[in-house]
């Protein structure tokens, strides 16, 4: 097991690599770069505003405070212009904070977008290997932590200006002092130094840790049933608690840093700065006066200097966190597990539907294959069944043709040309899936069933669930096919949800239809109402049906059974039973004892 204390600091990011991911945030900035360009300059007009007034104090402290004599009149216009010069200052920093935030939100908006626009370019493995919470996370988390992530540049650049005019007024003030004052710097740099280093570290853990942290609340959410069932509770909370406090521990490490390394630091170097003027301005007054407001302007661009660079310290966390969420999403970018290519220009169409299987071989890792050297060939109006145990390559058949994924080796043809050569909304639009979970939108049952496709009008959802005897249930319903679906269709039963996923594939007239044990679920008299739908829907349509119930496969054209993804038998229902092999087997397991003999 590896050591928890190694674990903190064993990836710690260089500054090549945070300077990298910066430089890859960047251009997502650039649609609202000149929002970006009016904000800086209105930082610039501020720091300069920030130096003149303390200026101005000191003019007026130097030349008339001294004197008992000085009319009212002077001291109302220095007073007039400090007010105006504040008035000013206010304008513009309301100018360039509402600016800077305008363009962060829709930085932090597009990333969104563009990431949402990603995730649904990835092919299957990627969600096969990364859990349902840690892109959740990664979506949402993540991408908030970049709100602050990008206020820090806006920091940062006004903390450059209000340095960089401190500076020069101190040097213009006395350069001498401000030499001395600097002294301390080093010191600071290797703290921030010091910070940056090891502090990518503790957020990525953190990170990390949250992600493990939504991915148990949508595991335990999704399964909810499942663990009342088997009286899971308590291990699903320790489960939760031990992630929660791993998550916890991980946002301590970032505490303790972050409170003896950032502010404290930055008020004492403040502190110290003070006192060498004040004491080397001491000293030069044994020599020659020093006037009082001369003191008064070089304290107040000490504090000009250090206040900015408490500003960046206070974000230097955020900073971090923002630099971990955006390597995080970096890598959602930068995966390159896209869906199987198509062609997108071709113009070719599925007319007849024929399907072809020739020595395809697959493997989801690419060092197992679940599928070897697959041939067979469903021609228009023909039904094929896949059958098989768990495991043995069924499901696999159909992701192939579905282009879930891409094979190793081999061909697939549909209507005598490579699967590959269609466009990948012809694909969609001609084979029609019904799976053996179906899956409802939130909405309502029309819109379900359309797909939101609003070529689909609803006369043809009316006669498309009529097909398939779903329009018993709908019309019986308060509101019709306008009644509402929440979250999954929970308010429905299984036969019912399954239904509208029939219809919904009827109402798109797809030449090849493929149905993944798409009855599994429905209860034997739901089971025999729609058989006769399905078996009309066949015959004018290339069928690939994955059986669980043998008893609903037994007029398909051919059958093909699998194991270990191979096919070691195929033939007609009464062809297999006559050879007594594992169909034979299969369907004496089931209870269908009238088996015809030789």
């Amino acid at each position: 097991m590896q050591n928890k204390k190694e674990s903190i600091w064993a990836h710690t990011m260089t500054t090549k690599e945070q300077f990298r991911t910066i430089k890859r945030m960047l251009p997502f900035t650039k649609p609202f770069w000149k929002q970006f360009v009016v904000a800086i300059i209105f930082a610039g007009i501020v720091s300069v505003i920030n130096i003149l007034l303390p200026r101005l104090i000191q003019y007026y402290m130097d030349h008339f405070l001294i004197h008992s004599s000085t009319p009212l009149s002077i001291m109302f216009l220095f007073a007039g212009l400090y007010f105006l010069g504040a008035i000013l200052q206010a304008i513009f920093q309301f100018g360039q904070t509402f600016l800077y935030a305008m363009g962060a939100e829709r930085t932090l908006e597009r990333v969104r977008v563009l990431l949402f626009r990603k995730l649904h370019k990835l092919g299957m493995n990627y969600f096969d290997a990364t859990p349902a919470g840690s892109i959740v996370s990664r979506v949402t988390n993540d991408t908030m932590s970049l709100q602050d992530f990008w206020t820090l540049f806006l920091t940062l650049i006004v903390g450059v200006f209000g340095m960089a005019s401190a500076l020069v007024a101190m040097f213009t003030t006395n350069a001498k002092i401000t030499w001395a004052t600097l002294s301390l710097l080093p010191f600071l740099v290797f703290i921030i130094w010091f910070y940056q280093k090891y502090s990518s570290t503790v957020y990525q853990r953190m990170r990390e840790n949250l992600s493990q942290l939504n991915t148990k609340i949508s595991e335990s959410l999704v399964g909810i049933g499942v663990i009342q069932q088997f009286r899971q509770e308590k291990r699903i909370e320790s489960e939760f608690e031990k992630t929660n406090n791993e998550y916890l521990f991980a946002r301590f490490s970032m505490i303790r840093m972050n409170s003896l390394l950032l502010n404290p630091i930055i008020n004492l170097m403040y502190a110290l700065g003070v006192v060498i003027a004040l004491g080397l301005f001491g000293i030069n007054a044994f020599k020659e006066p020093v006037a009082a407001g001369v003191i008064y302007a070089f304290v107040s661009y000490i504090d000009s200097f250090y206040n900015p660079m408490s500003s960046m310290m206070d974000y230097l966390s955020t900073f971090q966190d923002g630099l971990v969420a955006s390597t995080r999403i970096l890598r959602i970018f930068d995966n390159e597990s896209y869906q199987p290519k198509q062609n997108e220009q071709s113009d070719l169409e599925i007319s007849e539907g024929k399907v072809e299987f020739k020595h395809v071989t697959f493997s989801y890792d690419g060092k197992n294959n679940v599928l070897n050297d697959i041939s067979f060939t469903v021609n228009p109006g023909e039904t094929v069944a896949l059958v098989g145990s768990t495991g043995s390559g069924k499901s696999s058949t159909i992701n192939l043709l579905m282009r879930f994924y891409e094979f190793q080796s081999g061909q697939i043809l549909v209507d005598g040309h490579d699967i590959r050569d269609y466009a990948e909304a012809e694909l969609r639009k001609k084979i029609g899936l019904v799976l053996q979970e179906p899956f409802l939108f939130y909405g309502d049952i029309a819109s379900n069933i359309r797909m939101y496709n609003e070529d689909i009008t609803d006369d043809q959802i009316r006669r498309a669930a009529q097909f398939v005897q779903a329009d018993h249930f709908i019309e019986e319903l308060p509101n019709g096919y306008h009644n509402k679906v929440i979250e999954r269709g929970v308010e429905y039963s299984g036969g019912q949800r399954q239904l509208i996923s029939f219809a919904r594939t009827i109402a798109s007239d797809p030449k090849i239809l493929i149905l993944d044990e798409a009855t599994a679920h429905i209860d034997t008299e739901t089971e025999d109402m729609i058989q006769g739908s399905l078996k009309k829907m066949s015959q004018s349509r290339t069928s690939l049906v994955i059986a669980h119930r043998l008893s609903t496969i037994q007029d398909a054209n051919q059958i093909l059974v699998l194991k270990h993804g191979r096919i070691i038998e195929r033939g007609t229902h009464d062809e297999l039973l006559a050879k007594k092999g594992m169909y034979y087997d299969m369907y004496q397991m089931q209870g269908n004892t009238k088996v015809e003999t030789e």
